[in-house]
């Protein structure tokens, strides 16, 4: 007779818990919303036993859910592309700072984390406001106040603004891994500083800015507190029409079904831009 030493299955008992923690919290969850995106409803009724894909079949081929998601992919890859801009130039700047520096400005970076998004968003609403700083001082200099607050403009400030760490982070994690004496050697062989950066620095932090790239397009395209109190009732995106269908229109059957279509469109967006990444970084590295 065989027998097994107790240290076989301690993997599955240090890994047990967190499984079933998961399980309970988001596998559940998402199998009973899948359930109830079938199921019919009536407006006098509430939600009927009898299953339909007419939520799916309406959301799919009305213009009015379409125009919010086409909205929602937009403002997403907007401020993606914006936090890719800003992220990783700040940094590769951190990564080449010295301490105490280095501490101060990744505490800086990191800070506003530490704060609600509901408090930024209120800030934010009170900065581009009708009566904001902002109009204040383009009144002060005799220019006419601009219209920020309620459009897509200020939705994506606000999101830049929340999501900025997402991208820094891990851009400068995968900066640590890079030796500074190779972009170095590359300047004693006669690389200017630009061909460093595109041919050695880059490649290296590819992978980075694919972490930090989902991370901030799966956030911002999912984001409700920011949209709900920047872009208003008139301009929504698929959380708040989410929001609105659960607890305005009563509606669970068909907010289900809008959630389920933007997790999996979500979802292959990610994995098609993962994967294009990621044949584009062997091809560079080798």
């Amino acid at each position: 007779m065989i027998r097994r030493s107790p240290f076989t299955f301690a993997p599955w008992l240090l890994a047990g818990p967190g499984a079933l923690f998961f399980f309970g919290l988001v596998i559940l969850p998402l199998c009973l919303t899948v359930i109830l995106s079938f199921h019919a409803y009536d407006h006098s009724k509430g939600i009927q036993d009898t299953f339909t894909l007419s939520h799916y079949a309406a959301v799919v081929t009305d213009e009015y859910y379409l125009s919010i998601f086409l909205r929602t992919l937009r403002i997403s890859a907007l401020t993606t592309l914006i936090c890719a801009a800003i992220g990783v130039p700040e940094a590769y700047i951190l990564s080449r700072m010295r301490d105490p520096w280095r501490s101060v400005f990744l505490l800086v970076i990191i800070g506003p984390l530490l704060v609600s998004v509901v408090v930024r968003a209120f800030g934010w609403s009170m900065l581009l406001g009708s009566q904001g700083i902002l109009n204040q001082a383009l009144h002060l200099l005799g220019l006419p106040s601009a219209k920020i607050l309620y459009t897509e403009t200020a939705i994506v400030i606000a999101l830049v603004h929340v999501m900025l760490p997402f991208m820094v982070i891990p851009v400068w994690t995968a900066l640590q891994k890079l030796d500074p004496m190779v972009e170095a050697a590359a300047w004693t062989l006669g690389a200017s500083r630009f061909t460093a950066l595109r041919r050695i620095v880059m490649p290296q932090v590819s992978l980075g800015v694919l972490s930090g790239s989902l991370i901030v397009f799966g956030l911002s395209a999912s984001a409700f507190a920011v949209p709900a109190l920047l872009g208003g009732r008139r301009l929504k995106m698929a959380a708040t029409l989410v929001y609105d269908e659960y607890l305005q229109e009563l509606n669970w059957p068909l907010g289900a079904a809008i959630a389920i279509i933007v997790l999996v469109a979500n979802l292959c967006i990610m994995l098609a831009y993962n994967r294009m990444i990621e044949v584009r970084a062997r091809r560079t590295l080798g």
